[in-house]
């Protein structure tokens, strides 16, 4: 795959998972508790969690304009999505009631955490470092 396709493609992937995190949560949340919500509900532990996504949305829809610049914020969202599957998967297995939620946000957050992790850029697109030159008052320069 060539570096301007893999870059579309990360692109697309960061615009379609910030609209799907604002806008498509509390739908499958309504649409299908089974997978996507907590039981017994939750409503107020509920609500944190679409704020908490919806707002990761929106960073993803601002990273998805500059991907190279916002390495660490696609790294966080597939390590954090990981750690989403993790935890929800154990609970799934172990606990018959919450076994919807593999078809349903255990999946879709492991498919987010492959396409970004396949696609994010290896390392960040901006370094700084000390600099050793007197004539520089500032002390970073541009690595």
């Amino acid at each position: 795959m060539t570096a301007d396709a893999r870059l579309r493609l990360l692109r697309f992937s960061l615009t379609l998972s910030g609209l799907l995190f604002i806008f498509g949560l509390t739908p499958l949340t309504l649409l299908w508790p089974a997978g996507w919500r907590l039981q017994p509900d939750q409503p107020v532990y509920l609500q944190m969690l679409l704020g908490i996504y919806g707002m990761l949305g929106v960073f993803l829809l601002v990273a998805a304009r500059d991907p190279e610049r916002h390495t660490s914020l696609i790294w966080f969202t597939v390590w954090s999505s990981l750690v989403q599957v993790l935890v929800k998967g154990a609970h799934a297995l172990t606990d018959p009631a919450q076994v919807g939620h593999l078809w349903g946000d255990v999946s879709a957050m492991l498919l987010v955490a492959i396409v970004l992790g396949f696609l994010a850029p290896r390392t960040p697109g901006v370094r700084y470092g000390l600099s050793h030159d007197p004539a520089n008052a500032s002390g970073l320069t541009r690595v």
